[in-house]
């Protein structure tokens, strides 16, 4: 029987000035005043086992059992700085982290064997798409660590805030998450489970298994992880509602709610991998064409000029013309280019 603890790495992903340090600021006042453990965010593998190895404590449930666990969190807001270029070993060892292993063996050069027990990782982290791609070797796209991650995408901020500022209701909002995250870090033990919550979790996973949320062969690995996820955020969900630490269909509900919801951008995290040497290019394009309703083919060209020269940008159009993705026209003599249909984050459903 397979034990999951309810860590995530979750990864806030989008392009640079969309307000993703913004949007972590608060969770990172609200864990820094509860003193949760964080990363030194530029580290090294060797010091961040170390660090983890440090957190080592003892708890002691209500019935006298021993509960050890080495209980970190990393909280990068670039995550791409505190990966490394294809630092292939710590992205293997967070692999092996995210499953919280009873115990962790790490070999050293020169001091033989160090054991961890009861590791317990939690991640949030930022990047852009460009940054993500760069630091992953193209292999581990949609693979390994990506596999693990729950990708929160966006393709640009949600809206002007001309005055950033607390209104006293934000203000007694932030004090009442301190209060509650205070209350769910005591909470200790296993969680338990209603029928209801068996009986839907029984016809979720009849029918999700093998129908992936959407069509992209790079994200196989996190398909097949995607039952763990939702269980993770189930518990979440559990905690975040009261102490009783029993999971309810509502708990199932609002998991797969909430991943539902991130899934349909989640596809646009690696739109722009691939090994045609114009996929970037192909969908930075139609990214703009989307989030303009139409532009004419002169403009694209001024706009990427110093990326590709006539003949490619031809290329470019005619692959999203063939893939039905735009539509060409013409106007007064001028090529006009308008999306087939329009997504609400200017994806285009690639």
């Amino acid at each position: 029987m397979m034990t999951v603890f309810p860590n995530l790495y979750i990864v806030l992903v989008g392009p640079s000035g969309c307000r993703k340090g913004t949007a972590m600021g608060p969770a990172y006042n609200i864990l820094s005043k509860m003193g949760i453990r964080m990363a030194s965010e530029a580290i090294t593998r060797e010091a961040l086992i170390r660090e983890l190895k440090n957190t080592s404590d003892t708890h002691y449930g209500e019935g006298g059992e021993i509960y050890i666990h080495a209980s970190l969190t990393i909280f990068s807001q670039e995550l791409t700085v505190f990966l490394g270029y294809n630092n292939m070993q710590l992205m293997a060892d967070l692999c092996d982290w995210f499953d919280c292993r009873d115990k962790w063996t790490y070999r050293t050069k020169h001091s033989g064997t160090d054991d961890i027990t009861g590791i317990w990782v939690n991640l949030i982290g930022a990047t852009t798409p460009s940054l993500l791609q760069t630091t992953l070797p193209q292999d581990a796209i949609g693979g390994g660590l990506t596999a693990r991650m729950i990708m929160v995408y966006a393709a640009r901020k949600g809206k002007t805030v001309v005055q950033p500022f607390l209104t006293k209701e934000e203000v007694e909002i932030g004090e009442k998450l301190y209060r509650d995250a205070e209350r769910i870090s005591m909470l200790h033990g296993e969680f338990s489970y209603t029928s209801r919550f068996l009986e839907e979790w029984t016809k979720w996973y009849s029918m999700s298994d093998g129908h992936p949320p959407f069509d992209d062969l790079r994200f196989g690995g996190y398909f097949e992880r995607r039952a763990i996820h939702i269980l993770k955020l189930c518990m979440v969900m559990s905690a975040s509602r009261s102490s009783s630490m029993v999971l309810d269909d509502i708990d199932l509900i609002r998991a797969i709610g909430i991943l539902e919801e991130e899934e349909t951008r989640m596809k646009n995290v690696f739109a722009g991998v691939g090994r045609s040497k114009i996929i970037d290019l192909t969908n930075r394009v139609i990214q703009l064409i989307a989030e303009r309703g139409e532009i004419y083919l002169d403009e694209v060209l001024r706009k990427y000029h110093y990326d590709a020269d006539t003949y490619t940008m031809d290329v470019v159009i005619k692959t999203l013309h063939d893939m039905k993705s735009i539509t060409v026209g013409y106007v007064g003599g001028r090529t006009l280019l308008k999306p087939t249909g329009r997504a609400e984050d200017g994806s285009n459903g690639m």
